[in-house]
């Protein structure tokens, strides 16, 4: 590709005179790119100290949008009124030599989706997602993205960091403004079919079933569903039948804060992102949400627990909503009080198959890694042998002979700009009591460092602590993460270690349910049949799979059991 042009960016004050600034500022070419051709612009203004309320805008007209914008908008909007009769607001327009109408609203889209990931941005606002299909110059889009973001980041950079940093925020990561794939676009159109025939019908209590391993792409497609939902409910003139009552569960404290997060920047309403049981014990079947979704649905219970009275939250979710959009992985299923049989999730997945309310996801998205690697991993985690580790040149799995040289190397990657997001994770090998006022520790050799959530906020991100994820909070790179933390979430690089639970005798991976502090994997579980089982051959294989596919360029393990760790380091060719 041709060396492309940099772009043109000018910042004037939102009003009436800005425009006039623009034509006295520009040189050359550069007003006629401004004010006569397609633009992107933002409208922003700084609320509080590193605090911004912004609207993302795209227009083939700049002076006619604004206009509109100042004069018609304040009467209908309050976001509006309130950007336009704020003395500090600032218009940012950019302009380019390739802009196009279909090229315009990708940049506005990605501008949205890198703008949900900024956590300074507390509201944002914008009425539509773009994604467009290919288009002449669609493949120089993320180029000029990045020519305009470094010279965003110029204006402000509490408003534009610096790439990196958005990127490993959770918030970006679950965010609806992600570019679809093509199985991904598939999924959802189906969905939203099926939404509008079941509302128009009135023939209620459907499941949608959405299969795939960890970073299939489940999640965000349930994140563009939830925003995509809200603004038809918004739309009053969209369709003749309300998709108005729709919520978002997830039985994860951590993706719980960040669902609520985005609902909060995007001006939604909170109240419908919760966790399960309180949405059973707040609905009825007499009087059924419109569309359920529910993120990690291999996290619901499957028997009474706590203040859920009920057997089976999912089929108390059907019984609450006209139609329920599940994301499921039964590879992810780590406790007793979540385990089905393998016949239940069969039954389960022929029922939904009969209605064609099936669809599974067979693309692994998360991992940078080649098929060859990925299929190491799961001979590893799913056959339990370990055969010769496969050379990449674009994923970074080592093993470790000494957990503190692992560590060491972790937090490496962790200051690192160009590695990013890095943490150390572990089976729950080693005793952790909550709430607890003593700290609990995973200790291997001369590696001691405590459970997650235990460490006390770093200073300076103690104003946003409670909404950030785990991994996200700065002091957790002293800290170790379980699968209880980390599940859902993606690390750029990830140490693993490998407590004493998992050993490797006679040529096979095998799980020692003495050795883990995991109960809530190794105690019994009384089946339906009345049964009562120890079910761990299934969850701690489970717990080795959350903790194994978390990294998206590498991957670093540390074995405590000693034949483990030696025929790890021997299929590295150490």
């Amino acid at each position: 590709m041709a060396k492309l042009p940099q772009p043109v960016i000018q910042e004037v004050d939102f009003s009436k005179d800005g425009l006039v600034t623009i034509r006295q500022k520009s040189q050359g070419n550069q007003a006629e790119l401004l004010l006569e051709f397609p633009t992107v612009y933002l409208v922003y203004d700084e609320t509080k100290p590193a605090a911004y309320d912004v609207y993302v805008g795209e227009t083939n007209n700049i002076e006619q949008r604004t206009q509109q914008h100042l004069l018609d908008d304040v009467h209908r909007r309050q976001d509006w009124k309130y950007l336009a009769d704020s003395r500090s607001s600032k218009l940012l327009v950019i302009g380019h030599e390739h802009f196009n109408k279909s090229l315009t609203l990708d940049i506005e889209n990605k501008m949205m989706l890198y703008m949900s990931g900024v956590a300074s941005v507390k509201r944002l606002n914008n009425r539509r997602e773009n994604q467009q299909n290919k288009y002449y110059t669609a493949d120089e889009r993320d180029t000029i993205f990045s020519k305009i973001w470094r010279k965003l980041n110029q204006f402000d950079q509490n408003l534009f960091p610096v790439e990196s940093v958005i990127q490993d925020s959770a918030l970006f990561k679950a965010s609806p403004f992600h570019a679809l794939t093509t199985e991904q676009e598939h999924a959802r159109e189906l969905i939203l079919r099926r939404i509008e025939a079941v509302l128009r019908s009135n023939k209620g209590h459907q499941l949608i079933l959405v299969e795939g391993e960890a970073g299939s792409g489940k999640t965000v497609l349930l994140s563009t569903l939830f925003y995509q939902l809200w603004q038809l409910g918004q739309d009053k003139n969209y369709s003749d039948f309300s998709v108005s009552q729709n919520y978002l569960l997830v039985n994860h404290d951590e993706q719980v804060k960040v669902y609520d997060n985005i609902a909060r920047k995007l001006g939604m309403d909170t109240t419908h992102v919760s966790k399960p049981t309180r949405f059973i014990n707040q609905h009825s079947a007499e009087a059924p949400a419109d569309i359920v979704l529910v993120d990690e649905a291999h996290l619901l219970w499957t028997q009474g627990k706590q203040s859920y009275r009920g057997k089976n939250q999912l089929k108390d979710i059907i019984d609450r909503a006209k139609l329920t959009v599940a994301v499921f992985d039964p590879k992810q299923i780590l406790k007793t009080e979540e385990y089905l049989t393998s016949n239940e999730i069969k039954a389960l997945e022929a029922k939904v198959g009969q209605q064609g309310n099936l669809i599974k996801f067979k693309t692994q998205m998360r991992m940078n890694a080649s098929e060859a690697t990925t299929m190491w991993l799961r001979e590893l985690i799913d056959r339990r042998v370990v055969s010769k580790i496969p050379k990449d040149d674009n994923y970074d799995l080592r093993i470790f002979d000494d957990p503190v040289e692992m560590y060491e190397a972790i937090k490496r990657k962790s200051t690192d700009e160009q590695s990013g997001l890095s943490r150390v994770l572990a089976t729950f090998d080693w005793p952790y009591k909550s709430g607890s006022q003593e700290v609990d520790y995973v200790t291997v050799g001369n590696l001691s460092l405590p459970w997650n959530l235990q460490l006390p906020l770093a200073p300076e991100q103690r104003g946003q602590g409670k909404k950030l994820a785990w991994a996200e909070q700065n002091q957790t790179i002293g800290e170790v993460g379980s699968t209880y933390t980390i599940q859902g979430f993606d690390l750029n690089y990830s140490g693993v270690i490998i407590g004493p639970s998992v050993k490797y005798r006679d040529g096979k991976i095998i799980y020692d349910p003495k050795l883990s502090s995991n109960k809530r994997a190794t105690e019994r579980r009384t089946l339906s049949s009345g049964e009562k089982n120890f079910v761990y051959e299934d969850l701690l294989p489970n717990e080795l799979n959350v903790l194994l596919t978390r990294g998206v360029n590498g991957l670093y393990i540390y074995a405590v059991d000693d034949e483990l760790r030696s025929v790890l380091l021997a299929a590295a060719g150490k």
